[in-house]
């Protein structure tokens, strides 16, 4: 004989047993990628780690609506570097929404399609101090902060202070970015220990970021 027993609830308790699941947390993590480094890395692992997500997805974007024109390698290159960087953690994914959709990359509609999929999850877009103040520039900002949770990293120098709902969260300050990195490369210097072993040695079979202009 069966030991499961069927429970059947009614509309109401139903409903407050639903309410009482814990909606899923996850963490976004937007950018070019160009390429992928441990500060990257660093910040998303902190993040995760004090605020409790479930888990960060990283969205590199197609063409990044807040920075002015610049070039930028093929998204496979991107895409295959920010695989090799991310693979060791299984919190961490990478999501393709901003790439197969093309265009600019707003976050606005970037947040409305994943909440219309997941309309359960609790999102949370991390971005840098640097862009706290920003915030009143972004499309559709005032609708945007209704679907989604900022959350604001330090970083030296900027200042945090805005009429959005942000998140502070504190994370070493390492003095990392994707600009230095091609430099370095470029100048043939080394870039072991700032990107992942991985990510150094696709740079390198691939001749990425050599003969760039300065």
């Amino acid at each position: 004989m069966s030991n499961l027993v069927s429970k059947t609830f009614e509309p109401e308790v139903l409903t407050e047993v639903l309410q009482s699941i814990p909606a899923d947390k996850v963490g976004i993590l937007g950018g070019t990628f160009n390429p992928p480094h441990i500060g990257h890395l660093i910040i998303a692992e902190h993040v995760r780690d004090q605020l409790g997500l479930g888990k960060i997805k990283f969205m590199p974007s197609y063409t990044p609506p807040h920075k002015k024109e610049k070039k930028t390698i093929d998204s496979k290159h991107r895409l295959a570097m920010l695989d090799k960087t991310v693979s060791h953690n299984a919190h961490f994914e990478i999501d393709l929404s901003e790439i197969e959709r093309k265009g600019k990359s707003y976050t606005y509609d970037t947040i409305k399609q994943l909440k219309e999929e997941n309309p359960e999850t609790e999102y949370y877009f991390i971005i840098g101090a640097d862009m706290v103040e920003d915030l009143p520039n972004w499309h559709k900002i005032d609708e945007l902060v209704t679907l989604v949770q900022f959350v604001a990293v330090n970083r030296p120098g900027y200042l945090t202070s805005t009429p959005y709902p942000v998140i502070m969260v504190d994370v070493p300050d390492i003095d990392i970015s994707s600009s230095i990195i091609r430099q370095k490369v470029n100048d043939g210097c080394s870039i072991k220990y700032l990107v992942t072993s991985d990510t150094e040695k696709y740079i390198e079979s691939e001749g990425l970021y050599k003969n760039e202009e300065k």
